[in-house]
């Protein structure tokens, strides 16, 4: 059993390591790409999970990528899972980061690599926008009416009213915490 936890504890890293080196464009576009190798793809964790598993980490404090790969991490193996992952998850951007500070100047004034950011700017809000409808997929395809309102609400009040986000992130969780005291509580 250790040897395939071991072999686990591998993989999850390398997939873990191998998305957040080659994802541009934040933690929204990560999670995206987490639902896609581990439930698409290994079919480690549900698609229900996996929502779940993303309003966690949206709404924990902290970078979005590597809140994600923690309860990812956690749910497949436990604390060993979750720093595992996390290691994948936060290695590549240090490396990065790291290389381009050594050739700061190099890059800040060349024309092409400036051009090129700007160019996947495009890209990261065509991801974004996929992040945004899997997600609401998800919400209609439940037919909850109550999670069809406060989806409807806070996109109301995010877009068109203009709310700050963080403020429609936290009551969003609470009505989430709410409705699930609520829920357990008639079971009872």
């Amino acid at each position: 059993m250790k040897e395939k936890n071991g072999a686990l504890l591998w993989k999850l890293f390398f997939s873990t390591f191998y998305l957040s080196a080659f994802t541009f464009g934040g933690g929204y576009v990560i999670i995206t790409l987490m639902k896609k190798k581990f439930v698409d793809g290994y079919h480690w964790i549900e698609e229900e999970e996996m929502l779940d598993l993303t309003a966690i980490a949206q709404s924990a404090p902290g970078p979005i990528a590597v809140n994600g790969s923690i309860v990812v991490g956690y749910k497949l193996l436990g604390l060993r899972g979750a720093l595992v992952a996390v290691l994948g998850t936060v290695l590549p951007p240090f490396l990065i980061i790291s290389l381009v500070s050594v050739f700061y100047s190099a890059f800040r004034e060349n024309y092409v690599i400036g051009q090129l950011l700007e160019g996947m700017q495009a890209g990261v809000g065509a991801v974004i926008a996929s992040v945004v409808y899997d997600m609401a997929a998800g919400v209609v395809k439940e037919k909850n009416p109550a999670s069809l309102a406060i989806m409807a609400a806070a996109f109301g009040a995010a877009c068109l009213l203009e709310v700050n986000v963080v403020l429609v992130i936290l009551a969003c969780g609470l009505l989430g915490v709410a409705r699930t005291l609520w829920n357990r509580r008639t079971r009872v």
